[in-house]
């Protein structure tokens, strides 16, 4: 569905749907293991809707250009269409792939994908990219223009083709490395279908009251569509038409939570919008002062945050629902992060590519975004001595320590009052639930006033650079 490179390639005579697969590149933001086991899904269930419109999708392996390239010659293409990546990494090989195509007089045309328009679209007057998320939501509201979106009722004949060219989705390989996500299938169920399933639940009922639950890790209070629209299995454009047509309206004077979860949406956007702008902060902050920030490199510690073994019950529940589920609630996301570059001064970067491997959602913008914005070195980023203490922050949003209990189920005997804090806890209330610290849950990795006092000097030594 709304798929804009397919509906009009279907003004053809004859198409030939493709997935390029290049795993053999140096490109260090190839799909994760968690977005593998997605991808695997996802390629499945589109090749079963393509067949039900009388097509197929034809899977190569290698080069884009290089494939793409020699697949028009052999089937004397006309032209070559599809959906951007926007991964700045692949840039190149899409200017091999134009400048190819132009050699052997093939026409191409590209279109945004899963984006609401290109970087052009959405700069400023100026023509400069926006830094501060508020005024380009305004400039969004008051000049995008939302267009209706199609799905092909049937798709042209394919060509006559060699059957060889073609591999299997198996033969991929995307399910062979990784081998965690056995759980997946019991909290996901991967396609457009079931996108436009969760979009209609959401709408319905849990957006009116999104502004009050978004935070609250324990209540499914969210959409839940990010890897579905990572994937492409929803469109952005078809979330706020929907919004639209039941509210009248992405402003809604007397619901706030339906503008919020549409901010939300266009802040997707507005992360793509600084990729596309600043390609380099993939890998380096985008204010340049934190090239110097005097990060530590402590593996104990990365190792007790990847495995949920801080000693903090907040940190701790979200990084074992990323294990289990390959999702995370996003006030934890936040929390985790934090606690990593402020808590144990682990550079982002490596949170970044934590993240990467084992989020069904792993979108390289807003991953990208959302690390520098709590590392305090991206757009629009939080304040570095913004650190989230993971003891209120726990009891805030999750008051009856209904999502620890959950995801540290050996925690969950222990009173609301000391859930967040079990080190605090005398030892009659420990003994009675069940909880001996350092052997049947850890005992705190680092002290929270400590750090706390060390992340924000570590602030002052780059603060005036």
């Amino acid at each position: 569905m709304d798929n804009q490179a397919l509906v009009q390639a279907c003004q053809w005579t004859h198409v030939l749907p493709v997935y390029v697969w290049d795993d053999k590149d140096q490109n260090p933001w190839k799909p994760g293991g968690a977005s593998r086991w997605w991808l695997h899904q996802s390629l499945k269930h589109y090749q079963t809707v393509l067949r039900s419109l009388g097509s197929d999708l034809f899977i190569v392996k290698g080069r884009a250009s290089e494939r793409l390239t020699q697949l028009a010659k052999d089937l004397n293409a006309n032209v070559v269409i599809w959906n951007r990546s926007h991964n700045p990494s692949e840039r190149d090989d899409v200017k091999d792939l134009l400048d190819q195509l132009k050699n052997i007089q093939v026409s191409s045309l590209v279109f945004h994908g899963n984006l609401l328009g290109s970087v052009k679209d959405l700069a400023k007057k100026d023509g400069t990219p926006y830094l501060v998320y508020t005024p380009f939501w305004k400039n969004f509201i008051n000049t995008y223009q939302m267009k209706g979106l199609a799905k092909p009722k049937k798709i042209p004949p394919l060509p006559k083709m060699d059957k060889t060219y073609g591999a299997s989705i198996e033969s991929l390989g995307l399910l062979s490395r990784f081998k965690w996500y056995k759980d997946f299938e019991t909290h996901w169920s991967v396609g457009e279908e079931q996108a436009l399933k969760k979009l209609n639940d959401f709408l319905n009922a849990r957006v009116h009251t999104y502004s009050n639950h978004r935070d609250a890790p324990a209540v499914d209070g969210t959409s839940k569509l990010s890897p579905y629209l990572h994937f492409g299995e929803i469109h952005p454009q078809r979330i706020l038409l929907s919004v639209a047509k039941k509210f009248g309206s992405l402003q809604v004077s007397n619901n706030e939570s339906v503008e919020r979860f549409c901010k939300e949406i266009v802040w997707r956007e507005f992360n793509y919008h600084l990729l596309q702008s600043f390609p380099k902060t993939v890998s380096s902050p985008l204010r340049t002062s934190f090239l110097k920030f005097p990060w530590a490199s402590h593996k104990q510690y990365f190792d007790a945050w990847k495995t949920g073994q801080t000693g903090y019950p907040i940190v701790d529940a979200g990084m074992r629902q990323l294990w289990q589920t390959g999702w995370m609630h996003n006030r934890v996301r936040m929390i985790v992060a934090s606690f990593l570059v402020k808590h144990l001064n682990i550079s982002w970067q490596e949170g970044a590519k934590w993240f990467w491997d084992t989020l069904v959602d792993a979108d390289l913008a807003s991953n990208t975004g959302g690390w520098q914005w709590v590392a305090g070195c991206g757009a629009d980023a939080a304040p570095y001595f913004r650190i989230f203490n993971p003891i209120t922050q726990g009891e805030k949003f999750d008051p009856e320590g209904q999502y620890a209990a959950q995801w540290c189920p050996e925690l969950k005997k222990l009173p609301q009052k000391w859930i967040y804090k079990p080190w605090e806890a005398p030892e009659a209330i420990l003994k009675k639930a069940g909880v001996k610290l350092g052997d049947t849950y850890p005992k705190p990795i680092v002290d929270h006033k400590k750090a706390r006092a060390l992340a924000l000097s570590h602030y002052e030594t780059i603060k005036n650079q």
